[in-house]
């Protein structure tokens, strides 16, 4: 797995949007906010086109893919 879903919980607003599209990745609390069902929510390729459309349906920015993982270097 070289993806992962990041949520930055300080942008949701709570439109719901990326959890109606991709609810087996996503589930919303008792206020409609986001959650993330798994934690952390390493994405197996079977899996990515529907954190896409979740990033994809997010009006604010709030989730995204992080594909990084694998080329992440720290600086010295």
């Amino acid at each position: 797995m070289s993806a992962r879903l990041v949520v930055d919980f300080n942008r949701c607003t709570g439109h719901g949007r990326c959890y109606t599209v991709s609810p087996d990745l996503l589930d919303e609390d008792e206020e409609g906010f986001v959650t993330v069902r798994h934690q952390p929510l390493a994405l197996s390729d079977d899996r990515l086109a529907e954190a896409e459309d979740a990033a994809a349906a997010c009006p604010e920015g709030a989730v995204r893919i992080d594909r990084n993982l694998l080329n992440h270097v720290e600086a010295p």
